[in-house]
């Protein structure tokens, strides 16, 4: 179902313009493009200390029969022949030319975990994000010192922005 719904999106995502110019009109399969796949493993990395972490990635045997699966249901929607793909696990120079500002990200919902399924590291993973993105509170010295209202330096939160390390 997952796979149907992501071939569909991909195929049918109107990113062109038509031939009077219009912007966001034309699909891929109404332009008759074709379509490049390549598995890329790094793009589930999430940063443990200064180190990637792949550890959330799905395994290598599991994720070659999803993207085979995945270029077969392209396959089967499109025409075979405009469906190009990478080997899957082989190092790879892909040239590709961006052409123009716009970038798009399809993302499927996060599945629910049980948490009795999580790993020990997935675990500690959890816990780490939950603290980098906790604001830190004041002292109980500064919740209980008077404010002036007039002073521009007595804030009465937290001052800064809070990030994770997770880059968008």
């Amino acid at each position: 179902r997952f796979l149907s719904s992501r071939v569909r999106k991909i195929l049918n995502l109107r990113v062109f313009e038509d031939e009077s110019g219009k912007h966001w009109s034309k699909s891929v399969m109404d332009k008759q493009y074709e379509v490049l796949c390549v598995s890329q493993f790094t793009l589930q990395c999430i940063l443990k200390g200064n180190k990637p972490d792949y550890h959330m990635a799905m395994p290598t045997e599991q994720a070659e029969c999803f993207y085979n699966n995945f270029l077969e249901q392209l396959r089967k929607a499109y025409k075979p022949e405009l469906i190009k793909d990478g080997k899957f696990g082989a190092y790879m120079q892909v040239h590709i030319q961006n052409d123009g500002p716009v970038t798009i990200e399809l993302e499927s919902p996060a599945a629910t975990v049980d948490p009795k399924q999580l790993t020990k590291l997935e675990k500690q993973q959890q816990r780490k994000e939950k603290t980098r993105t906790k604001v830190p509170s004041e002292s109980s010295r500064e919740r209980n010192t008077p404010r002036n209202k007039d002073d521009p330096s007595a804030s009465s939160g937290a001052e800064g922005d809070v990030s994770s390390e997770r880059e968008p």
